[in-house]
């Protein structure tokens, strides 16, 4: 089974790189992108049997930064 965790820093919460990626497109000469948030994709392979309760407590302990990330799971 593969599981994936989608990572994003929550709003509020200053983005730099998103901002970088923002200024290099106007400057590339795409116009009308007013903001861009950057994130991390995590797939992980699981054994039969592992939860989304298993997965939820790994983004807790380890995948996610909860003070200024958030995060979503997809099981499938």
């Amino acid at each position: 089974m593969k599981a994936r965790v989608h990572v994003m820093l929550k709003r509020g919460v200053l983005d730099p790189q998103g901002e970088a990626i923002r200024h290099a497109l106007g400057a590339m000469g795409f116009q009308g992108v007013e903001g861009v948030r950057q994130g991390k994709v995590i797939e992980l392979d699981l054994a039969d049997g592992v939860t989304e309760a298993e997965v939820t407590e790994m983004c807790e302990k380890l995948l996610a930064n909860t003070v200024i990330e958030s995060y979503s799971i997809e099981m499938g």
